[in-house]
């Protein structure tokens, strides 16, 4: 016998080592030995392990890890149903947990069933940070949000709500200060930057703030606006776009222009009065922001600006402010017009009966029916006049204007049958 068996085979020489850790070395010992024919308690001996585990290895033929045996879990098989369930609830592991009870009668801990979902949250905030950058042609969007911010105004801090708008294409950047975040202020900050950028752009992208979005749903990405919104929107011939609900990101580029604005123009900062802190931020975008070397196209958001978005959008038309503008609702008359502040106005005849939109703004009365206009009028100052339109009335009999059954003016009255005389002998004497 060789010089190693004789040094294995003494048992003083073993070394005490814990059966659940064989190494791969020690596996090919295993072999090597039984190939010279001993048997596998004989190994087991020179080894300090089992003889059940000599004789798995060999069995096996090489080193393989132990394994525990997988157990069943209680959502095995329901993998898919978790995934949109959770997607559909908003990464909500409790209304997770509700659901599962409901329609498959699990009932689970809360804390289970978070540690089933970690996976999937996982990848909900690795899809909620991820970005596709896409370029949008010059004069296509224009890209709005508020941020919230304390300011020092007058030796006194002040909740100021920041409204950011940025051009997509050249990123030139419009803020305006308000106390507030109403609806109002939303339509104010949006016409500021208008005429800031002294044109339209063809669409605005907006998360979803209440002010704005009625429901926006998560699954279908259907979205319904604001009246006020639409109303909006129309009268300055620009389409609204909503990003998809708790992903700003989907905006298509990650501007931080709210996060920008608060570290560039307003930190460390202290004002007087909200007047001064108007004119700084009227300094920082004409000094600052409009100058800056962009960090994603490389240039000065004013010259990208000049040299190609401001011919891209499409001109104000002279429009005064929306808020200036009245909208109303009306029915048709069966004279063929509607009644705003005394005065009729005329509408196609076809619609008698019918209920019509009516707007005033800038001296004109538009008047629409199914979201298209159907008359525009200029607006009468005076009262109880009527403005007509003729085209309104073709199709009808003496369409030249409204056909009146009057007596002509210079018609004399019917002449009495009898004489007054003999009225008079009938009833006995005169009149």
């Amino acid at each position: 016998m060789d010089d190693f068996s004789e040094r294995t085979a003494t048992p003083s020489d073993a070394v005490s080592r814990s059966e659940a850790m064989v190494e791969p070395e020690e596996v090919g010992v295993m072999l090597r030995l039984h190939r010279l024919g001993w048997g596998t308690k004989r190994i087991a001996d020179a080894l300090a392990c089992s003889r059940g585990t000599v004789k798995r290895y060999i069995k096996l033929g090489g080193w393989e890890a132990y394994g525990q045996p997988r157990r069943g879990k209680a959502l095995d098989g329901l993998e898919a149903w978790l995934a949109v369930t959770f997607s559909q609830h908003r990464g909500n592991a409790d209304v997770v947990r509700q659901e599962l009870e409901r329609q498959h009668g699990i009932v689970l801990s809360l804390r289970t069933v978070e540690r089933a979902v970690k996976p999937l949250r996982q990848a909900l905030q690795a899809e909620a940070r991820a970005t596709v950058r896409f370029e949008t042609p010059p004069g296509k969007q224009l890209q709005i949000d508020f941020g919230e911010v304390r300011i020092e105004i007058g030796g006194e801090p002040i909740r100021v709500y920041l409204f950011v708008a940025t051009l997509g294409y050249s990123r030139r950047t419009y803020v305006q200060a308000f106390r507030h975040e109403r609806q109002s202020a939303w339509l104010d900050g949006i016409e500021g930057a208008f005429h800031h950028f002294d044109g339209l752009p063809a669409e605005i992208l907006l998360d979803n703030a209440r002010a704005l979005v009625t429901n926006h749903d998560m699954a279908t990405r259907e979205v319904t606006f604001n009246e006020r919104l639409h109303a909006f929107t129309r009268y300055w011939g620009v389409v609204p776009k909503a990003c998809a609900p708790y992903r700003a990101r989907t905006k298509g580029k990650d501007e931080r222009g709210v996060g920008y604005v608060k570290r560039n123009a307003i930190a460390g900062h202290r004002f007087n009065s909200f007047a001064e802190l108007d004119a700084h931020l009227s300094w920082w975008m004409r000094e600052i922001a409009d100058v800056r070397e962009h960090g994603t196209t490389g240039e000065a958001p004013i010259e990208r600006f000049q040299r190609e978005e401001r011919q891209a959008l499409r001109p104000l038309g002279g429009r005064p402010p929306f808020r200036q503008n009245r909208e109303l609702i009306r029915r048709v008359q069966s004279d063929c017009a509607i009644e705003v502040d005394t005065n009729a106005y005329s509408v196609p005849w076809r619609l008698i009966g019918e209920t019509v939109q009516v707007t005033l703004s800038g001296g004109r009365v538009q008047v629409r029916h199914a979201g298209r206009i159907v008359a525009d009028h200029a607006e009468c100052g005076g009262r109880r006049n009527r403005v007509v339109e003729a085209i309104h009335f073709e199709g009808v009999a003496g369409h030249g204007g409204m056909v009146r059954k009057e007596s002509p003016p210079d018609e004399k009255p019917p002449e009495l049958l009898r004489p007054l005389a003999e009225y008079e002998l009938i009833v006995g004497g005169g009149w």
